[in-house]
């Protein structure tokens, strides 16, 4: 058995930060020092509160949560009420929580864990648009080196976008905050579209997480109900991708994923192309290679392992 790995999820939930989250509370594998939540999906008033009903569904009242960036570095906050609802996790009835919100703020929080830490033993997991994560390299430019890794949901190239014709919703929310990430010489390890495409919520796999009887299997299966009609009537699909988990299912079962080594470029200066994950796939530049980049995933055994987990909650 291998060493727990220790992790800080920054998150916007989000039906599918939900269920990520849950999946690394029900993973004796990982250990969640604290959770950070960012405006995204909806605003921070709501993602906060989200990542605190999740906690208590999961009865973890005790996980820390601590909400940041209230919106992007430089752009104007775009939400995702449409996918998400008007909560961010419409879908199932949750009680409002009553853990409290941890006073520091997120950015904080991240700067101190970092710097207090041993380096290279914290990974940071990014569900949603990076603005905490670029806010904590701006202020402190020396958490870089002991960062051991930043695995993120986000970006897209094949698929092209989900948000824009060229960008992924987390990553066009703020470009800018990206592009300092993916120039943090921090090793990246990123989820993009391309692979979370692949996850899909089938019919037969949400009947599964009902299946489980238990408030949280229940409270998935219709979170994921709700999600994914958004996703089916765009794509035609059975079933909505299920991005963010696969952040947190790289890391308890990373040979579920397979890709490739290359670079990342976020493109800032184009409206046309707001916020694309330029990623140099087949090698043709010369710029460094910044980011593993998965591109294909075993699905069913995704979905078996978070059925799995999920049924310990």
């Amino acid at each position: 058995m291998s060493a727990v790995r220790r992790i800080i999820i920054d998150t916007d939930p989000g039906q599918d930060d939900a269920v990520a989250i849950l999946l690394a509370l029900a993973s004796p594998e990982l250990e969640v020092i604290g959770i950070t939540a960012v405006a995204g999906n909806v605003p921070l008033a709501l993602t906060q509160k989200n990542a605190r009903m999740i906690c208590e569904l999961a009865g973890r009242p005790d996980v820390r949560v601590h909400a940041g960036a209230v919106r992007p570095l430089v752009r104007r906050l775009v939400t995702a009420e449409h996918v998400h609802g008007r909560t961010g996790l419409d879908g199932p009835q949750l009680p409002e929580p009553t853990m409290p919100l941890q006073e520091m703020h997120a950015v904080d929080f991240i700067v101190q864990t970092l710097l207090a830490e041993e380096p290279g033993t914290v990974t940071l997991c990014p569900l949603g648009p990076l603005t905490n994560i670029a806010a904590a390299l701006n202020r402190a430019p020396e958490i870089a080196g002991r960062i051991k890794e930043i695995v993120l949901m986000g970006g897209g190239f094949f698929e092209g976008g989900n948000v824009t014709p060229a960008a992924e919703f987390n990553i066009y929310v703020d470009p800018h905050a990206a592009e300092i990430v993916f120039s943090s010489g921090v090793p990246i390890v990123m989820m993009p579209l391309d692979v979370t495409h692949k996850a899909l919520t089938t019919a037969k796999r949400v009947a599964a997480f009902r299946a489980l009887g238990t408030k949280v299997g229940i409270a998935t299966a219709e979170m994921l109900e709700f999600f994914e009609r958004f996703d089916e009537e765009k794509y035609g699909s059975d079933g909505g991708p299920l991005h963010d988990p696969c952040v947190i299912a790289y890391l308890v079962r990373p040979e579920l994923f397979r890709g490739r080594h290359c670079n990342v470029a976020v493109e800032t200066g184009s409206e046309i192309t707001m916020g694309m994950t330029v990623i140099d796939w087949w090698g043709v530049t010369d710029r460094p290679k910044n980011a593993t980049v998965m591109r294909d995933i075993d699905s069913d055994g995704f979905f078996a392992l978070l059925t799995e987990r999920l049924g310990r909650l």
